[in-house]
C-alpha cells in the first residue's frame, strides 16, 4: 500500500476523531477483476475493471454512519466528512451498540491464498475457456454457457482502536453449465484461490454427465422422498443456515436458531463450522471488519449448536467473545464446512430404497425465517433412484420443507467435499454429498 494511500486512511481517521467520533474504522480496498462470459459453446464477452473504495465505519455517542468513498482524494474525505458531520445530528442512538475491537493483534500467514499466476493469466483464461469448451464437445455437448473470472485484492484496515493491518489475495470462480436439450442440463463450478486448485476439466465433464444423463424427464410426482443432494444443491442450504447463525439475524427474528444454543439442531453426526482461514477459499481473510484474526469457528457439533456468529458488539450483548465474523452490522459467515463422512456417491445411492437425486436447486425462498419453513427448485439433472439404483430422469417437482427438520434427518454425508459458491450460494460453502431422509415433495406449477 502506498504511503500517500496510508497517509490518506490515517488523515480520514484523525479528522473524525477530532469531530467528536469515539470508534472509528478505515477500511480501504482495491480489486482488479477480469471476467470471460461464454454462451452457445462461444466466449461472447470480456472485461476488466479496476475498484478502488473507501469504507468509513464511525460512532459518535453510538449515533452510528457507515458509508463508502468511491473516489479517494482529500477533497472528497474532507466533503465526505462534513456531510458526516450534519447528518449525524439526525440519527438515533443506538444503545445496543458496543464498540469495536481493541487491537493491536498478531495476524499468521494464511497459505494458499494469493497466486501470481493469477495475477498474470493474460490470454491464457481464453484458452481455458476454449479447451473447456471442446471437452463438452467430444461428450457429446453443443451448447454450453458459463463464465471464467479471476481477480486479485487489497485490503488496508485502520482503526481507532490500535489496528493497523493489510491483506492480500486471489481468485478464481469458473462456472460451467452443460445443455443437451431444453429439459436435460448439467451445471457445476469450482472456485479457489490457486489456479491450480480449480479443477476445470471435472467441472466440465461432471456437467456434462449430468446432461447426458438427464434426457427425457418424466413429470415427477409428490410425496415423501429420500433425497441425495450434489454439493451444489445442498451448499445452496448450508448458506442459509450459515446466514440464519448470524446474532444479528437471531435478533432480527430472522434466523430459525433463536433460543436453539445447546438444543440439538442437526442430525448427531453432523458437524458444521465456519472457517475464516480456510486455505484456498474465497471467503478467508486474515481478519474481519474489525481487525480480529479469523479463525475456524464450531456452530453445530454432534448435531448440537455451540453458539451464534459475532462480532464484538453482538458478543458484549450475547455476554460472550467475537468469533471474528465482522460485518460491523451484521456478522456474518465466512466459509460453512459441514462434516464428511465415509462413502463416496455410488455408496449413498446405494442405500436409497426410494428416492431422488438432486444435483443443483435455485430460487430457495423463505416462508418463514424463524421456523425456517422454505421451498427451493431443483434444476438441471433430477434422477428417480429405486433399490440402490438410478432409475430415470424426472423434471417438475419443487422442494417445500423445513431447514431444521432436514437438517435434523441427514443420514449420511459423502468423503468428496469441494468448496461451492455461485450467484444461488453467495458465501463459499465446503460440502460433499448429503443424504436427506424424508423431504417433502411437491410439484413445480
Amino acid at each position: 500500500m502506498k504511503d500517500e494511500t496510508k497517509g490518506l486512511c490515517n488523515y480520514t481517521l484523525k479528522e473524525l476523531k477530532k469531530n467528536g467520533a469515539e470508534d472509528v474504522i478505515i477500511s480501504l480496498e482495491t480489486c482488479t477483476t477480469s471476467q470471460i462470459k461464454f454462451s452457445n459453446s462461444r466466449i461472447v464477452s470480456m472485461f476488466q475493471w479496476d475498484l478502488k473504495n473507501a469504507g468509513i465505519f464511525a460512532s459518535f455517542s453510538k449515533r452510528l454512519v457507515s458509508t463508502v468513498l468511491k473516489e479517494v482524494s482529500k477533497k472528497h474525505i474532507d466533503e465526505t466528512i462534513s456531510k458526516i458531520n450534519k447528518f449525524i445530528n439526525f440519527c438515533k442512538e443506538n444503545n445496543d451498540y458496543n464498540g469495536i475491537a481493541k487491537g493491536p493483534f498478531r495476524y499468521r500467514r494464511i497459505k494458499k491464498t494469493h497466486d501470481e499466476k493469477i495475477e498474470n493469466l493474460e490470454d491464457e483464461g481464453i484458452d481455458i475457456v476454449k479447451q473447456s469448451i471442446d471437452i463438452a464437445k467430444r461428450k457429446g455437448i453443443e451448447k454450453t454457457a458459463g463464465l471464467f473470472e479471476t481477480s486479485s485484492h487489497k485490503t488496508f484496515l485502520l482503526t481507532s482502536n490500535d489496528v493497523e493491518a493489510l491483506d492480500t489475495g486471489t481468485e478464481a470462480q469458473f462456472s460451467f453449465r452443460a445443455l443437451k436439450t431444453k429439459d436435460s442440463s448439467g451445471h457445476f463450478t469450482s472456485s479457489a484461490r490457486m489456479l491450480n486448485n480449480v479443477d476445470f476439466e471435472s467441472v466440465c465433464e461432471e456437467a456434462c454427465e449430468i446432461a447426458n444423463k438427464s434426457l427425457n424427464p418424466g413429470d415427477g410426482k409428490q410425496g415423501k422422498y429420500d433425497v441425495l443432494f450434489h454439493p451444489m444443491a445442498f451448499a445452496n442450504l448450508l448458506d442459509s443456515f450459515g446466514n440464519a447463525a448470524s446474532a444479528f439475524h437471531v435478533e432480527s427474528g430472522m434466523s430459525c436458531l433463536k433460543d436453539k444454543i445447546g438444543k440439538k439442531v442437526a442430525s448427531s453426526n453432523v458437524c458444521i463450522y465456519d472457517y475464516g482461514n480456510l486455505k484456498n477459499s474465497p471467503g478467508t481473510a486474515t481478519f474481519d471488519a474489525e481487525g480480529v484474526p479469523t479463525r475456524k469457528t464450531t456452530m453445530v457439533k454432534d448435531g448440537i449448536l455451540k453458539g451464534y456468529l459475532h462480532n464484538t458488539s453482538t458478543a458484549k450483548r450475547f455476554k460472550t467473545k467475537t468469533t471474528a465474523n465482522a460485518g460491523l452490522i451484521a456478522p456474518q459467515p465466512t466459509t460453512i464446512a459441514i462434516s464428511e463422512g465415509k462413502f463416496d456417491k455410488e455408496g449413498l445411492i446405494g442405500r436409497i430404497k426410494k428416492g431422488i437425486y438432486v444435483t443443483n436447486i435455485w430460487y430457495t425462498r423463505f416462508n418463514n425465517y424463524t421456523t425456517g419453513d422454505f421451498s427451493t427448485i431443483p434444476r438441471d439433472g433430477i434422477f428417480l433412484i429405486e433399490n440402490g439404483k438410478i432409475k430415470k430422469p424426472i423434471k417438475n417437482i419443487r422442494i417445500s420443507d423445513n431447514l431444521l427438520r432436514m437438517m435434523q434427518n441427514i443420514s449420511g454425508t459423502g468423503n468428496d467435499s469441494r468448496i461451492i459458491q455461485n450467484w444461488e450460494t453467495e458465501v463459499p460453502v465446503l460440502c460433499p454429498h448429503v443424504f436427506v431422509t424424508g423431504v417433502n415433495i411437491t410439484k413445480s406449477i
